[in-house]
Parts: structure tokens; C-alpha cells; sequence
């Protein structure tokens, strides 16, 4: 038996990214008897998971459960700003080893996502070699562009993710070219790398059309099916929403924007400022939709997907659009295009760029969008499908150089 070890997330519920990708690569590996998942898990606050309220999880002690056929244990965490992840990462780390230590675990991996813990990484290859096991990193994106660090934390994860590739045994990368950036960023470390991207569902919605709460959230919204361009992800600067509002308003669309977001007054107040888009009844923030289901059957009855993402290796809510979304409208930088192909269209930052590609989208015919839709769905079915996606790790966990 091969015994995983993962940290870096805040637990195996559909919080965000990670904690999805968590939820399905234990879903379709509960069964295989070849692999023992042990999953760190925060023990309290934000993204917390309660074992007494989610369906197939089972209380081992009062730190531990079972989910999914995984181990996971509660790691506490404390809320001290941008360094609370740090804490909580090393705080797992420090569980792994001991537990390793104590089973006698022979040939553990110890697989850590995001690049959070660079000065101490060394140490932890290290401890970890001792027990006979190896070091995986999942290095996400690029943290150290995200506007809503300050400088000096910015700082901090470049220089981090430095260090956690130099000490890691292989860095597993979910987008090509992320993967393409890790070698030519540290050439010098001759880092060993692989590719296994994220993973989508290939499914339909369970909901009817007819659904109640499908419709209620309709008539709510001001929505109807078909009618409306739809935004999913954090409000967020790298994520281009100013640019989406400003191009929407330039389009002649009669057809809404709906925006499925987070909160963040400071930056909703400075796109008013800029563009007074209040004024413009099209764009409407609906709020956040955490109904998988539901949300699933918004975006197959959107008429368009709007994706801004700009920084980040393979994102899971561009996945989910190709996967249910005919007819997508993407920013166009090299993250994107990897994932889509020719199964979307493509706009830039440039002035009048993406008016023109709304203009261009609303006059195309049902066969063209269908068209687009099937590429779409083709490229999530054959390349990132959670089936195929957690093969590949399967696959990756067996490789006889782990022993």
C-alpha cells in the first residue's frame, strides 16, 4: 500500500480549489486498496469541514475521521494574518512526520500544496528522507502576483516558491505552462517535474429546467435562461473584472451580465467610480451559489461564459465553464488557451477588444455556438475529466522509484 500524505489545504469540502480537487481525488480512489490517503485538515475557522454534518464521514477520535476512505486529521489553526497558512502548513508537516514515524510507514509521499513554507522546506525534505519517504509540490500559481498582497508579502512567496522547488523530490504541476516556468525560473535546481492537471465534471446538472429552486433563483436574479453572460470566481484585480464591466458596457448586447462572485467593497467602489456601471441595469451581482448542482445548471443555461483569470496555473472555474458552457469568452494569456484550444474565443485588455467579441458572440448562429460547445466539452472530457485526472495520480503514486 502506498500512503499519501497531503498538506496544504484547509480540508476535503468544495471551499475552493484545492479542497474540491481533495474531495474527488479521495471520491475516485476510495475504493482502490492500493492507496491510503492521510489529509490535514484545519480544525476550525474558514474553511473548516464538520465531520458530524457531512454525508459518508465517520468521527475516529476527536482529531481525527474517515472520509471518502481517507485518514484526516485536525491540525488547529490561528488567526494571525498572512501567516496563518504558513503555520498551519508546518503544524501539518510536523503531524505527518510523527504520525510516519509512529505506524512505521515505509516509502510515505508527502504531498504538499501551494508554496507556502519555503525556509523551512529544506529541513522537512530532510526529516522526511530519514523516514524513508519523498517530498511532492504542488506549486499552484503565481501567489506572488496577486494584488491583494502587500509588497513584502509578495516578496516572501517568490522567494518561497524558490525554495520549495529546490527542496522538493518532484513538483507536480497543473498546467504546462507553469510547468514550462518552473525550469526556466530555476534551471539551476534541475527540478524534476510532471504534469497532472486539474480535473472537471463531464456530467449534466441533476436539476430539471423546471427545478424550483432554479427558478426561484431566476425570478429573484432578474434572470432567464439564455439570457445572460455569466462571471464565476473571486472579486478580485487579477481576475479582470474591471476590464469585463468596462467592455460590457461599450457592447450594444441586450442580454444581462451576471456576476457569481465574493464580496469586496473597495473594489466594487472603484469600478463604480471609473465607470458608474450601477447605471447599466445588465450587469448584476447575484452573489455567491455554493449549490454544486445548481450552480452547475446556471452555467449550462448561460448563453456565454466570461473568464478573466490572469494569473494561476489550470483554473477549476474555467474547467467547469468548458465543461457545461457552449459558447466562451476568454482572456487571452497562455493558462487559458492551454485548457480551451479552439473551444473558445478570445479577448484582451486593449480598448473596445472584447465590445467587439460580445458584438461578434451575439450574432453567431445556433450551429457555430454549438459548434464551439462540442470542442469545449470535448477538450474537458478527454484531458480533464476527474476520472482521467485521478488515474493519472494513481498512476504517479505507483511508479516503483517511490519505494
Amino acid at each position: 500500500m502506498q500512503h499519501v500524505f497531503i498538506v496544504g489545504a484547509k480540508s476535503l469540502g468544495a471551499y475552493g480549489g484545492y479542497e474540491t480537487f481533495l474531495n474527488k481525488l479521495t471520491e475516485y480512489h476510495q475504493d482502490n486498496a492500493d492507496i491510503k490517503y492521510h489529509v490535514a485538515c484545519k480544525a476550525d475557522g474558514e474553511g473548516s469541514m464538520d465531520e458530524a454534518t457531512t454525508e459518508g464521514a465517520v468521527k475516529i477520535s476527536e482529531n481525527e475521521f474517515s472520509y471518502h476512505n481517507a485518514h484526516c486529521f485536525k491540525v488547529k489553526s490561528f488567526p494571525i494574518g498572512s501567516a496563518q497558512a504558513i503555520v498551519y502548513d508546518i503544524s501539518s508537516l510536523r503531524k505527518c512526520c510523527k504520525y510516519i514515524e509512529k505506524m512505521h510507514i515505509e516509502h510515505p509521499i508527502v504531498y504538499i500544496l501551494a508554496c507556502r513554507i519555503g525556509p523551512v522546506t529544506g529541513y522537512f525534505q530532510r526529516k522526511i528522507h530519514a523516514l524513508g519517504g519523498k517530498l511532492y509540490l504542488n506549486p499552484d500559481g503565481h501567489e506572488f502576483l496577486r494584488a491583494k498582497w502587500p509588497f513584502l508579502v509578495r516578496k516572501y512567496w517568490k522567494l518561497s516558491e524558490r525554495m520549495m522547488v529546490k527542496h522538493s523530490d518532484l513538483v507536480i504541476c497543473d498546467s504546462k505552462n507553469i510547468e514550462k516556468y518552473i525550469h526556466e525560473t530555476y534551471a539551476k535546481y534541475q527540478p524534476k517535474t510532471t504534469f497532472i492537471a486539474y480535473g472537471a465534471e463531464t456530467r449534466k446538472s441533476r436539476l430539471a429546467d423546471d427545478d424550483k429552486s432554479l427558478l426561484n433563483w431566476y425570478k429573484e436574479k432578474g434572470l432567464t435562461p439564455k439570457g445572460y453572460y455569466l462571471a464565476v470566481g473571486r472579486f478580485v484585480p487579477e481576475n479582470n473584472y474591471e476590464t469585463m464591466i468596462r467592455e460590457f458596457m461599450k457592447s450594444d448586447t441586450k442580454r444581462d451580465f451576471a456576476i457569481i462572485t465574493t464580496h469586496n467593497e473597495a473594489l466594487l467602489e472603484k469600478i463604480d467610480r471609473e465607470f458608474h456601471f450601477r447605471a447599466d441595469k445588465r450587469i448584476k451581482f447575484v452573489g455567491t451559489v455554493y449549490d454544486e448542482e445548481l450552480l452547475m445548471k446556471i452555467r449550462e443555461n448561460a448563453y456565454g461564459y466570461f473568464h478573466g483569470h490572469e494569473v494561476g496555473g489550470t483554473n477549476p472555474s474555467l474547467l467547469e465553464a468548458l465543461g457545461s458552457t457552449e459558447l466562451n469568452l476568454l482572456f487571452d494569456i497562455g493558462f487559458n488557451k492551454e485548457v480551451a484550444e479552439d473551444g473558445a474565443l478570445y479577448w484582451n485588455k486593449e480598448p473596445g477588444n472584447m465590445a467587439q467579441l460580445i458584438h461578434k458572440a451575439d450574432g453567431m448562429s445556433r450551429n457555430e455556438v454549438a459548434e464551439l460547445g462540442a470542442k469545449a466539452h470535448r477538450r474537458i472530457r478527454e484531458w480533464y475529466s476527474w476520472d482521467y485526472i485521478a488515474a493519472q495520480y494513481g498512476r504517479l503514486w505507483e511508479k516503483k522509484e517511490n519505494a
